[in-house]
């Protein structure tokens, strides 16, 4: 609990100075959102020192970011410059985007460990090789060939996935966004778990337990394996957070109603309160993940929580 208490604190501060230095590099854009919200169409004076006041675009930024943090831990992340609450703007895509998320990073940890298991125990075999030179042709390719290719492959030509959408709900409509979400992260994941297990598998304590007579089984699952996914959770854990983020190509391959598109055209909007709202949930995302964790180093290993 004292291991737990001490990473939570550790992260109020990161969240405070992150969302700080979100708003101040979205609101201290040059320009005036309310007069950009009106077009060409003259707008009286009197109803810009309106809006201006409503807004506090009038204030300090500081004061400005005051008022925002007082929603925030209100459970308000404002509202647009059209009078709509952010929150529920977000609602329905911030679900879709969830659940694309989710889906790229099961695909990632259940087919990305289990690729890199299989590579670290075949060191120098055909298994080991074709799953090195699948990971780097993966790499290799940016993300939105493998989206419009996986789409026209599978999608059309084969039919085995829906092409675009949500009509069909989820998984069966997330499947191939998913992965071809996931491919970029699913490459890493099983490199680092084939380089960490490979590690592991040269080290002492495994070269004593097999002395011992310890089944290979029992070495592999019990010591070597829970050794080498430390590194593994470490990057699965951050890159949920990036697969939140970086949404926006996947979901306009596959026209999924989520953030990414909506972030997209808000900033075309300068709809900063839209923007801020969406990188604060993000934040906090990033933040929980990053909690998760720490607290599962301590589970994996003790030496962590001890320290």
């Amino acid at each position: 609990m004292r291991y737990a208490v001490q990473r939570l604190i550790q992260a109020v501060p990161v969240f405070v100075i992150t969302t700080f230095l979100i708003y101040t590099m979205v609101f201290a854009l040059p320009g005036d959102p309310i007069l950009a919200l009106a077009g060409d169409k003259p707008v009286p004076e009197q109803v810009l020192n309106v809006m201006r006041e409503h807004y506090h675009l009038n204030d300090p930024l500081l004061v400005q970011y005051g008022y925002y943090m007082l929603g925030v831990f209100q459970g308000n992340l404002g509202e647009t410059f059209t009078g709509q609450s952010v929150s529920e703007l977000l609602g329905d895509r911030w679900a879709v985007t969830a659940q694309l998320a989710v889906t790229a990073w099961i695909f990632e940890l259940v087919v990305g460990v289990g690729l890199g298991i299989l590579a670290g125990l075949r060191r120098g075999g055909i298994a080991d090789t074709a799953v090195l030179a699948g990971t780097t042709f993966v790499i290799a390719v940016p993300v939105f060939v493998v989206g419009y290719t996986a789409q026209i492959l599978f999608g059309l030509n084969l039919g085995l996935f829906p092409t675009a959408g949500t009509d069909e709900g989820w998984p069966v409509s997330y499947l191939l966004p998913g992965m071809v979400l996931g491919s970029f992260g699913l490459a890493y994941v099983a490199r680092l778990t084939r380089t960490s297990l490979v590690e592991n598998l040269r080290a002492d304590y495994v070269r004593t337990a097999t002395a011992k007579g310890m089944r290979r089984r029992r070495i592999v699952g019990l010591h070597a394996l829970r050794n080498s996914l430390i590194p593994v959770v470490t990057y699965l854990g951050i890159d949920f957070g990036n697969l939140m983020a970086g949404a926006v190509v996947t979901e306009g391959i596959f026209n999924l109603p989520g953030i990414g598109q909506q972030v997209f055209q808000s900033i075309q909007l300068q709809e900063g309160p839209v923007v801020v709202g969406v990188v604060t949930l993000l934040v906090m995302i990033f933040i929980v993940a990053n909690l998760v964790v720490d607290l599962l180093y301590g589970v994996l290993d003790p030496r962590i929580r001890r320290a």
